[in-house]
């Protein structure tokens, strides 16, 4: 059987991998001059494979339609994806937050066991290929694809062409425009895992660069006085707002939720960031008061260098309100409780997301309603498999967007009607 698969991303190389092994006969139509490009930028460069996490907790994991996904991740799992890197001759490690990475810290030498095992199998890769079209008869029957240089004919196609993000790597949504054709609808597409602009402008331009390692968030509705969203981790100021892992998890969350365009609008929605979250409010004042006891005769503006920070002193000064050239020793309970306070509810309000170009995956995309979960295999024409980041599912940081990959690819690399 012929088949042809659309995008060389890490979906598209497996199901092709996948198909090959099966006995068919595949080509896979790529439309950069390379297979995997977005792959190589995954994890800062290092490739975050995917999470080490038992895989009942992946779907606890993916806001975007999770549970469409359960039978995709019982077939193929984190633990199958590790397996096959190792075959290939590529160790991986495993790092905090259960996320798994190969132990090289190089994500090209992910992609090398793909396209090793690719040119093993003889699987034919067409570069610079653009397709214009999918190609079906009167009965919604797969025939093959056009391209800027012809018709290649296939009995089977999988439209592997990722979301909208990153468009510099070839995520230019072209595969959202071959689905419309044939009848598919395409959900709202957004950013999603993207960095988060902030009000406070005077706020960023301080802390720009400012890197935040174990600190604990939650996002607010301060219309309804509800949390939306919590996390623990790392987060960086930006020239615009906030980024680092944590806010980008948050945004998956934030971009679901209800009304969210005109809560921003508003100014209702409230990023409150924990700066000591290991410390309870009574033991951060008693932290704060030891440091104040030991610096008693230096001006409150020169108190605070051995618990925060040098770049966010100034803006937890401003904050608090307490006169910068006041003594220590003449600061009250009151003002002292306040700063605590303060470190426990660092307050920011969130105005946007930054856009889709900037984003690492898509929210949104082919509905699941018009895809067989158990095959990938479209609900409108037969012969038709989804798979990637262009079918409407995404998850959080942590490696969960590329298991849905490897999981989805293989699946739809199974052919199955």
């Amino acid at each position: 059987m012929k088949v042809a698969i659309i995008g060389g991303g890490p979906a598209g190389m497996l199901s092709a991998i996948t198909a090959k092994e099966k006995g068919h006969d595949v080509i896979i139509l790529e439309k950069n001059n390379q297979l995997g490009k977005k792959l190589l930028i995954t994890g800062k460069g290092r490739c975050n494979i995917t999470s080490s996490l038992n895989i009942d907790e992946f779907i606890k994991n993916i806001p975007g339609n999770g549970k469409f996904l359960y039978s995709a991740f019982k077939r193929y799992t984190n633990d199958d994806i590790i397996n096959f890197l190792k075959k290939e001759g590529l160790n991986v490690k495993e790092e905090r937050g259960n996320r798994v990475f190969p132990v090289t810290d190089k994500s090209l030498d992910v992609l090398k066991c793909f396209t090793k095992k690719i040119k093993e199998l003889g699987i034919n890769v067409k570069y610079n290929e653009n397709v214009q079209e999918i190609i079906i008869n009167q009965n919604n029957e797969i025939q093959g694809v056009k391209t800027q240089n012809g018709v290649i004919k296939a009995d089977k196609v999988i439209l592997a062409t990722g979301g909208k993000s990153y468009p510099l790597t070839g995520s230019t949504g072209d595969g959202y425009i071959l689905a419309k054709k044939l009848g598919h609808t395409v959900t709202k597409i957004k950013p999603s895992l993207v960095p988060l602009e902030i009000y406070e402008k005077n706020i960023c331009k301080q802390l720009q660069g400012l890197s935040l390692k174990n600190v604990k968030i939650r996002l607010e509705d301060e219309s309804k006085n509800k949390n939306i969203y919590e996390d623990f981790g790392e987060m960086l100021f930006t020239h615009f707002g906030v980024s680092g892992p944590i806010i980008l998890s948050s945004s998956a969350h934030l971009v679901r939720y209800k009304e969210i365009e005109n809560l921003l609008k508003e100014q209702k929605i409230k990023l409150i960031i924990d700066l000591k979250p290991a410390l309870t409010e009574e033991k951060l004042n008693e932290r704060i008061l030891r440091d104040f006891s030991e610096e008693k005769n230096k001006e409150y503006k020169n108190s605070l260098n051995k618990l925060l920070p040098q770049k966010l002193i100034p803006v937890i000064l401003e904050k608090s309100g307490i006169k910068y050239n006041k003594k220590v020793n003449e600061i009250t309970k009151e003002e002292r409780l306040k700063i605590v306070k303060l470190l426990k509810n660092f307050e920011l309000k969130i105005q946007n997301f930054r856009p889709i170009d900037e984003a690492i995956i898509t929210s949104g995309g082919i509905n699941i309603k018009e895809i067989n979960p158990k095959t990938m295999q479209s609900k409108i024409i037969s012969g038709l498999y989804f798979a990637g980041e262009i079918i409407d599912v995404d998850g959080y940081t942590g490696g969960f967007n590329l298991q849905i990959a490897y999981s989805t690819g293989f699946v739809a690399g199974n052919l199955e009607e």
